[in-house]
């Protein structure tokens, strides 16, 4: 599936969550979705968790 296909369904989903729920909904769907973008790279190895919780000083090392 192409990136351009992934972002128009996560772009009707927060839409449909913001139509029907409110501006919580909407808030808890982008949360929910940025996690589980996050997930999804750590699992499919693009991610590794310690760039996430280095300090600046470690990474230019």
């Amino acid at each position: 599936m192409s990136m351009a296909v992934v972002g128009m369904i996560a772009g009707m989903a927060l839409g449909f969550a913001g139509y029907f729920g409110g501006f919580g909904a909407f808030l808890l769907v982008a949360a929910l979705g940025a996690i589980g973008f996050v997930v999804g790279r750590f699992l499919e190895g693009d991610l590794d968790l310690g760039d996430l919780f280095r300090s600046r000083d470690d990474r230019r090392r």
